[in-house]
């Protein structure tokens, strides 16, 4: 597995180095980069796996934050790549959202705690969030303050109870005065719609939160209202994989606390939550500007945080634009258009001019315009939960919520 873990700032520096297997030479992390900045150059994005004479380099970017592991043989890349992510969502989980360099240097001793209870000898052990948080305790003022006048550590002597066992990821012991558990299903669009207004290309990517506080050791027995159209699922290992082969249900004894139940991907969505219907034409000196933005098929679920961006040409020297509904700005030729929560008793509309640069030629083609949106309590997909079985003594609430909101959703005017 890994021989060494780097983590580098978006200047290149190094923030932090592990080392498994001998001490690999910097100089890895210096041709990581120029590999880096040779791929911008051409206006693409560093390969996630880079083969070299010696080694093997997979790197994953978060935020401002590269996450490089160096491999000395053969091994799955998506096993690394899955490794150095599960070590981000730690990172996210231990210091919060806004993961950022000063952060990490801020948390130094606590990010190396973290690496060396995640890895042994560079393979992965230790991954659950759970079990980190009862050997290695979050940061926070209280605990800071201790550690620097009186050097106590912040590392628990024992370890988490049942942590040896099979069940790795759920301690014993657990107890709770209301058993309850909560389900949240997170839905992304990623999609593309011509300038007909017809779907070229759309998948759903969503992901199931869990919250759970049940006593004991409960086995739980989940079931969907139309699992059939899950495609490319992933699951927590805690899910027994052969249940769902053969019948389609989640079989598992959950983690405590909060963790990502599943992932998965649906293909072939057509009938889409939101439209948009753009009309930018360029004429001799400038152009018009006409766009249209409502709600379709959200089982009258309002469309919310609604903001629409649409680049202009570069040869474009004033945009003269009014909005009905929302507020509007223009920045670097860019119009950032916030209609926020989309009315039902008018349709929110841009309209308006913009003025090109004379002489210059006319665009070669209209812009592309990225939507963002947000629809809460609601599926694009229709997948939602339809039972829960519970192997113990208890009858736990069960509570499910969901939302649907955009990933990359992009009309082409």
């Amino acid at each position: 597995m890994l021989s060494s873990l780097f983590i580098l700032a978006d200047t290149g520096d190094i923030i932090i180095e592990k080392h498994w297997r001998g001490i690999i030479n910097r100089s890895i992390c210096e041709y990581f980069w120029d590999q880096k900045i040779s791929a911008e150059s051409e206006g693409s994005s560093v390969a996630p796996v880079i083969t070299t004479p010696k080694y093997y380099l997979v790197n994953i970017k978060r935020t401002t934050i590269y996450f490089l592991g160096v491999l000395q043989n053969e091994c799955s890349p998506l096993l690394v790549v899955d490794f150095l992510q599960r070590i981000y969502d730690v990172f996210i989980d231990y210091f919060g959202q806004n993961l950022n360099e000063s952060i990490i240097r801020d948390n130094f001793v606590h990010v190396y705690q973290l690496i060396e209870e995640m890895a042994d000898n560079g393979f992965p052990f230790t991954t659950e969030p759970n079990f980190l948080k009862e050997m290695i305790k979050p940061p926070n003022v209280v605990s800071n303050l201790l550690q620097g006048v009186t050097g106590t550590s912040n590392i628990s002597d024992n370890l988490p109870n049942g942590s040896l066992g099979a069940i790795q990821w759920r301690k014993t012991g657990i107890k709770y005065t209301s058993n309850e558990i909560f389900f949240d299903i997170i839905e992304e669009i990623d999609c593309i719609i011509d300038s007909n207004g017809f779907v070229v290309s759309c998948e759903v990517n969503g992901e199931i939160q869990v919250n759970c506080k049940l006593s004991g050791m409960p086995d739980l027995t989940l079931t969907f209202n139309n699992p059939r159209m899950l495609d490319d699922v992933s699951f927590h290992p805690c899910v027994r994989y052969s249940r769902w082969e053969n019948d389609r249900v989640l079989s598992f004894i959950p983690p405590d606390g909060s963790f990502k139940l599943m992932n998965y991907r649906i293909k072939g969505i057509n009938q889409l939550p939101i439209y948009v219907k753009p009309q930018i034409s360029f004429g001799e000196g400038g152009g018009r500007v006409n766009v249209l933005v409502g709600s379709k098929n959200t089982n009258n679920k309002p469309v919310e945080n609604v903001f629409v961006t649409i680049p202009f040409p570069k040869t474009t020297t004033a945009v003269n634009l009014t909005s009905n509904v929302g507020g509007h700005f223009t920045e670097d030729k860019v119009c950032k258009w916030n209609i926020g929560k989309i009315p039902k008793e008018k349709t929110p509309m841009l309209s308006g001019n913009v003025v090109l640069a004379a002489g210059q030629p006319l665009p070669e083609a209209n812009p592309s315009i990225m939507v963002q949106f947000k629809i809460a309590m609601f599926t694009i997909s229709g997948l939602g939960v339809d039972s829960l079985a519970c192997s113990e003594k208890y009858k736990p609430f069960k509570g499910v919520r969901s939302v649907t909101r955009a990933g990359k959703f992009q009309v082409r005017a």
